[in-house]
């Protein structure tokens, strides 16, 4: 029996009969002989066939094709497929919306998003994807290997995470209903169960910005993890985190890294941090702006701050600690020596805010009290409360964005070329 082989492994079947199926990536006939570039998930092999005998195939025809696998230092990976028979698959209806074989991507961002599903098989586009996959698998396997159990929470709540107004509210059975922002209040509440808690999951914000990084829908990689002294607990793992997933993407995604030039960081065995406050009279002496006053930095800043790491540190990577809590959400934690501050920060990584996490509130009371300060009924938060009345540990947590993640690595100016099918104000298809 002839089994399929992928164009990875050709190399390893030379003199053998064997079959490969994939997408017809290139067609190239010549007068005597065709050569056709077959694309599968492993990547692109050479087919050499007779034109007399040898049927005319369009691009991204779906095929599959038996042959015998001969050894050419000139074809991929060092072999090729010949006197090839073509097991009948059904021909596309129409052609690609541009020409997936060529080296670099000739359409604009509207043209690609409108036609994902056959412009993502591009390789330069796929491949920003294999790289977030990659960035996941690390992700999940640091976290594994410091006793965090994964979860997975309800995506539909009853209130809004963060009370925030920028929820989308939807109909359930009668009643309303929102999609949740974020796992917070689950994961937290998952500590008192699991200790250590992280999810991979969709998170949805109904903010009207029209921006090359703000998505409606996104996916974010939340932990949450009990029994630490502070914030700095968090940023520990955190760290830890960030260095299996640079190692996941160079182990599991380096021909991907490869084909995009993609410059993996070093993440610091102690990332360097600067104090909210520090990083505000940092930009007031050495910008056109002073910022002091704010309670959070602009885009602008957090470039500027970016570049200050990279000069000084020589890191990519910034921890700004310290932010005001009157612009972080009620359940973080203050900082008992400047309760107008909290034990919270951002991640900046090449420019961007990448990373929010801190401390959070465990005492019950405290939460009521934080809740009525900013003029909330605690009543409204009871599910959310009870855990926190049967007694929670210290503890902490952070989210990281992977679409901004990705598009850091890979030096994309746009969240959407690393978002698969992406929602924001105005797309909502395909």
């Amino acid at each position: 029996m002839i089994h399929r082989v992928l164009a990875a492994d050709l190399p390893r079947h030379v003199g053998e009969h064997v079959e490969i199926a994939g997408w017809v990536h290139r067609r190239r006939p010549l007068k005597s002989v065709t050569f056709l570039v077959i694309r599968d998930r492993s990547g692109l092999a050479q087919v050499v066939a007779d034109p007399a005998e040898f049927p005319r195939l369009p691009e991204e025809t779906v095929v599959r094709l038996r042959g015998r696998v001969t050894a050419n230092a000139q074809a991929p990976g060092g072999a090729e497929l010949t006197e090839p028979a073509v097991v009948p698959q059904p021909e596309p209806l129409r052609p690609p919306p541009f020409d997936l074989y060529r080296p670099t991507v000739p359409a604009s961002l509207p043209t690609i998003l409108d036609n994902a599903p056959v412009a993502l098989r591009h390789p330069l586009l796929k491949a920003r994807f294999t790289i977030a996959a990659a960035s996941v698998a690390g992700f999940r396997e640091s976290l594994a290997t410091q006793g965090f159990t994964e979860v997975h929470t309800p995506k539909i709540v009853a209130t809004a995470t963060e009370s925030g107004a920028n929820v989308f509210e939807i109909g359930f059975f009668g009643r309303p209903a929102y999609l949740a922002q974020s796992p917070q209040f689950f994961k937290q509440a998952l500590v008192g169960v699991f200790e250590r808690v992280y999810e991979v999951g969709p998170v949805f914000r109904a903010e009207p910005h029209d921006t090359a990084r703000h998505l409606a829908q996104y996916t974010s990689l939340d932990a949450e993890l009990g029994f630490i002294t502070d914030h700095r607990d968090v940023i520990a793992v955190l760290r830890q985190v960030l260095a299996g997933m640079v190692e996941g993407v160079a182990v599991r995604a380096a021909d991907a890294v490869g084909l995009l030039g993609v410059e993996l960081p070093r993440v610091p065995e102690e990332i360097p941090e600067i104090t909210f406050a520090d990083a505000q009279e940092l930009l007031a002496r050495h910008t056109d702006e002073d910022p002091r006053g704010e309670p959070d930095l602009a885009p602008a800043h957090e470039r500027w701050l970016s570049g200050w790491a990279r000069r000084v540190h020589g890191s990519e990577f910034l921890f700004v600690t310290g932010y005001p809590m009157a612009k972080r959400p009620f359940y973080t934690h203050p900082d008992p020596a400047e309760p107008a501050y909290s034990r919270s920060f951002d991640l900046l990584f090449r420019g961007l805010e990448l990373v929010t996490g801190g401390q959070r509130l465990h005492h019950y009371p405290d939460y009521v009290a934080a809740l009525e300060a900013r003029g909330e009924s605690p009543a409204d938060y009871h599910d959310y409360l009870a855990a926190f009345a049967h007694g929670m540990p210290p503890h902490g947590g952070f989210a990281l964005g992977l679409e901004r993640w990705t598009a850091r690595l890979t030096g994309d100016d746009n969240v959407r070329r690393t978002t698969l099918f992406p929602r924001d104000l105005h797309r909502l298809t395909p």
